[in-house]
């Protein structure tokens, strides 16, 4: 099934649209299986359902979605990354972390070592990690509830004071030409700023960002040292992420 749905995402993406009855005859499943793969996809934000079939978001919706639906998708994707998350990690201590489900999950990883200090624009972060052995820092900031997360100057101010290690971000669209986006202003700000602080920035993203873009820019190839991902990325992907001096980790 997996296979399957990730065939119809890049056939949505090469398209912009599909129909259920040919996906159906094509996939040689009943329409039926091929209407709950779309709405596996229309969970993550990468479509919109329409009467028989499905349109690509050209801007992904997934910040309109709380972050427990988040959470939920894409999860074995996500614990890939996490472990590989680790290594990276193996000699840093101070971490700065977006309030996204990516970074949390590699946060997850992290939760026995005593030797890390984290501080994290999410809240979510407290109950997940609440009874780690990590020190936990928050940004403060304007609560979003829909994302968990805190934002706004006070989150940005909080950000700037501290020079950690390694920046943890991850995003919703990673695009052709290196731009880096994410579907909302507010966390696309604060994750600009964690890129300025990090010594090194990490980018993780599981393998169905490459090719979608978001709402707004928040930064380049150029300014990532790591793009973590969960499998390995097509030829023209390490080819750019190579241009840039971007070091690319997978399985």
């Amino acid at each position: 099934m997996k296979k399957r749905i990730d065939k119809i995402r890049e056939k949505v993406k090469v398209e912009g649209k599909v129909i259920v009855s040919e996906l159906s005859q094509l996939y040689g499943v009943t329409e039926e299986t091929i209407r709950r793969d779309l709405e596996k996809l229309e969970a993550e934000g990468f479509l919109t359902r329409t009467f028989g079939g499905a349109i690509l978001n050209l801007t992904p919706q997934n910040d309109q979605l709380h972050f427990y639906k988040r959470a939920s998708t894409n999860i074995e994707e996500k614990k890939k990354i996490g472990t590989l998350v680790v290594g990276v990690l193996e000699n840093e201590r101070t971490i700065v972390a977006d309030a996204s489900t990516t970074v949390m999950e590699a946060m997850k990883q992290l939760r026995t070592n005593p030797s890390y200090i984290i501080l994290s624009s999410s809240t979510e972060i407290f109950r997940e990690l609440g009874d780690s052995k990590m020190k936990l820092m928050s940004t403060g900031g304007t609560f979003n509830p829909s994302s968990l997360s805190l934002y706004g100057t006070h989150a940005k101010e909080t950000i700037s004071r501290f020079y950690p290690d390694v920046a943890l971000i991850s995003c919703k669209g990673l695009a052709a030409n290196g731009l880096i986006t994410d579907s909302s202003e507010e966390e696309a700000n604060t994750k600009q700023v964690m890129i300025q602080q990090g010594k090194k920035v990490c980018l993780l993203v599981d393998h169905t960002k490459f090719g979608c873009i978001g709402f707004m820019k928040f930064a380049d190839l150029s300014e990532i040292d790591y793009l973590i991902t969960d499998q390995k990325p097509e030829e023209k992907w390490i080819e750019l992420c190579q241009k840039y001096g971007v070091k690319v980790i997978y399985p």
